[in-house]
């Protein structure tokens, strides 16, 4: 069983107390994967929030003809701090409910959490202001994600016009 010690630190549960992680403790479900291996694939239904409590992963995108995406395809890589678990596969709260990119766990060992959709959203409805604080800070965390796509793609663009000249 996942200890509420480790549910406080993921992203989204922080300041929620012991009696609202022990609801969704009996939820998730803890897997193990090793280098190399693949969470989720691109375009797969979107039915787990998940989160890396242990390791680095990294986010990739596919390559036409079902090959592996390599490394070089990275669009960015989430590895877990002591203090902070961190948040994937958001997704499944957003139509149209498919992954957008392929998880790789890139360390010798990668430790998950997965919540199904259905349990978190029967939770939330169960306790509205659980589910407004979860909400709350998934908007901080997508928001957050966002803003460092958005300096990706700005320094691609800027380095391909400083090449071009």
């Amino acid at each position: 069983m996942v200890s509420l010690d480790v549910l406080e630190r993921v992203e989204v549960f922080k300041g929620l107390g012991d009696d609202r992680l022990a609801t969704i403790q009996g939820y998730v479900e803890e897997i193990e994967y090793q280098k190399g291996d693949k969470l989720f694939t691109e375009g797969d239904d979107a039915i787990h929030l998940w989160v890396v409590t242990e390791g680095e992963v990294s986010l990739r995108f596919e390559l036409p003809g079902g090959r592996p995406a390599p490394k070089e395809n990275t669009v960015a890589s989430k590895k877990s701090r002591k203090t902070v678990a961190k948040v994937l596969g958001w997704s499944c709260l957003v139509s149209p409910y498919k992954m957008r990119l392929s998880a790789y766990c890139d360390s010798r060992c990668c430790k998950i959490i997965r919540l199904k959709k259905e349990d978190l959203t029967t939770i939330c409805r169960n306790d509205s202001r659980l589910g407004y604080l979860v909400m709350r800070l998934m908007v901080e965390v997508v928001g957050y994600r966002f803003q460092q796509f958005q300096d990706v793609v700005a320094k691609t663009v800027g380095e391909n016009l400083l090449s071009g000249w």
